[in-house]
């Protein structure tokens, strides 16, 4: 019973946060934005903090802004991609750059991860058929969200362990 009412005050604050989130103001150029957390909307994280645990050699995107991103403490310009908890430059600059040789690692590595988080800048892109089977080919699944949310859903699945890959293009990039 106390569950429930736990997941009704949780529920309850929900439209609260997703009000604060679209009352932030967007235009901020350079400022660093901290990535949001929903560990404070549902009560099971509220109870767990996984964010202390996190082991150092294990990656974590702390914010983002218009050129890049941090990560433990690092600040990266441009797109990235991360495979094995390892950080890299990534060539495209715009959703458009996005092909199947871009991806082409995802030939070579072993063990192939279980998902691929594309971050598309700061809309969702629509991910065509050829890159699309592409990524099926490997045999990795694949999410293609705004970066500020990539960023977010990889910290979170790879807390879980989980084995997971991220493309991400700088937030400013609008097309």
């Amino acid at each position: 019973m106390a569950g429930a009412a736990r997941t009704q005050k949780a529920l309850g604050a929900l439209p609260q946060l997703v009000k604060s989130l679209r009352s932030e103001p967007v235009s901020g150029g350079a400022r660093l934005r901290r990535l949001p957390s929903l560990r404070r909307t549902f009560s099971l994280y509220d109870q767990i903090n996984l964010i202390d645990s996190v082991p150092e050699d294990q990656l974590r995107f702390q914010s983002y802004d218009d050129t890049g991103f941090k990560i433990n403490n690092v600040k990266y310009e441009g797109s990235l991609l991360i495979v094995e908890n390892k950080i890299m430059t990534w060539a495209p600059k715009t959703f458009s750059e996005i092909t199947a040789e871009s991806l082409s690692i995802f030939k070579v590595v072993h063990p192939i991860p279980e998902i691929l988080i594309l971050g598309c800048g700061r809309h969702i892109q629509l991910v065509s058929p050829e890159l699309r089977k592409f990524i099926r080919s490997t045999g990795m699944k694949l999410e293609a969200v705004d970066s500020r949310n990539a960023a977010s859903t990889y910290n979170i699945l790879n807390e879980e362990g989980r084995p997971v890959a991220a493309a991400v293009l700088p937030y400013g990039v609008t097309c």
